[in-house]
């Protein structure tokens, strides 16, 4: 039975009378649905990542769906993504007909194995999907190289990534298409949201196009260019993101001392292994990510202890209607023994050293 002390959750990030005030002035101003505050919003991300173009649109679920369809792919393609990730990586081909192919993860990063990409290329594979999981950055230079070989294109799924860089520069701004998502786990929250990025001013094009079931202008009696659907974002929605933006650098502080507090604290407990992420190469470490060989009994352990806790998601091989089959030995390991620790950019430190002291007596 838990204990009368304060719950700490899982996650925390604080929405403050700032992002009330943003939403009331765009709601006092008619900006409801997608437009003058969403341009605003897409202009100043692209700023933040130094990129030319963004498409802001309901989640980075969609996000993804767009970009596979703004690079035609279609029924009877394949596409190569990891084993380890949120299954909308695999929903968002699958939502084209298209099949994605799994590979295996590094052994001691949950992030795709580009040495096993080679093997499953054949003449029905269109694209990658590198997924930047927990701002871990995949061996991008090797999955470019791959692609330019195969004549493939990229779409880096970094819904966990944003703001994290890879060799100096933002990841998902290289390739053809970079997707990010804004749900309330993420460093930028706008409640629900998303967006891509790209250098490709056709691309971009395409993108805007798909987002309003093709058609440039609906106020006015534009032509239907082509498939699309309503993938729009809000006024409301980007009116929070601009606020949550200009947080971004104190977050970003405030996860990198979480983690820190975390590596110190958890050395010195052998049953349980601090999944590792680079900071001085520009990872951020969005979530604070464990492996423990009993998962169930310590996440009851911390709940009884008013301690919150998340499993890492399943393995996408797991999924039926996927019926993806194959070997997978790496991630097994993050699927059963995978564990998220409180954190999140507003989480208070304080809460870290509470968790740490329950850790301490776990047996």
């Amino acid at each position: 039975m838990k204990n009368d002390t304060k719950t700490i959750p899982w996650w925390r990030v604080n929405f403050s009378e700032d992002d009330v005030e943003k939403v009331s002035e765009s709601i006092r101003n008619g900006k409801m649905s997608m437009g003058s505050v969403t341009e605003e919003f897409e202009q100043r991300m692209a700023e933040a990542l130094d990129v030319p173009y963004v498409v802001a649109t309901s989640s980075g679920s969609i996000a993804l769906l767009m970009s596979l369809m703004a690079l035609g792919i279609k029924a009877g393609d394949e596409v190569i993504i990891p084993n380890r990730t949120w299954i909308a990586t695999a929903h968002a081909p699958m939502m084209l007909g298209a099949k994605p192919v799994l590979v295996d993860v590094l052994s001691d990063r949950p992030v795709m194995d580009t040495s096993l990409i080679k093997e499953k290329i054949n003449s029905k594979t269109k694209a990658i999907i590198p997924v930047q999981l927990c701002g871990c950055a995949v061996e991008m230079e090797e999955v470019w190289k791959i692609a330019k070989e195969y004549n493939l294109a990229v779409v880096e799924d970094t819904a966990q990534g944003l703001f994290s860089k890879y060799n100096g520069t933002y990841m998902g701004t290289q390739s053809e298409i970079g997707c990010f998502s804004m749900a309330v786990s993420k460093l930028v929250s706008s409640g629900q949201g998303g967006f891509t990025v790209t250098r490709n001013k056709q691309l971009y094009e395409k993108m805007k196009l798909i987002r309003t079931h093709g058609v440039a202008n609906v106020t006015a009696a534009t032509p239907y260019t082509g498939m699309g659907f309503n993938f729009r974002y809000t006024d409301i929605h980007a009116s929070i993101g601009l606020v949550q933006l200009d947080k971004v650098n104190d977050r970003i502080e405030n996860l990198k001392k979480l983690y820190e507090k975390y590596k110190s604290g958890l050395s010195e407990l052998n049953f349980l292994k601090l999944i590792p992420l680079d900071i001085e190469r520009g990872e951020i470490p969005l979530y604070i990510e464990v492996l423990v060989e009993e998962r169930e009994r310590l996440v009851e352990y911390l709940f009884s202890n008013n301690i919150e806790t998340r499993l890492i998601y399943p393995d996408l091989d797991s999924a039926i209607h996927l019926e993806c089959k194959g070997d997978f030995p790496n991630t097994r390991v993050f699927g059963k023994q995978g564990l998220v620790l409180p954190c999140g950019p507003d989480q208070p430190i304080e809460n870290v050293d509470r968790v740490l002291k329950s850790l301490q007596t776990y047996n």
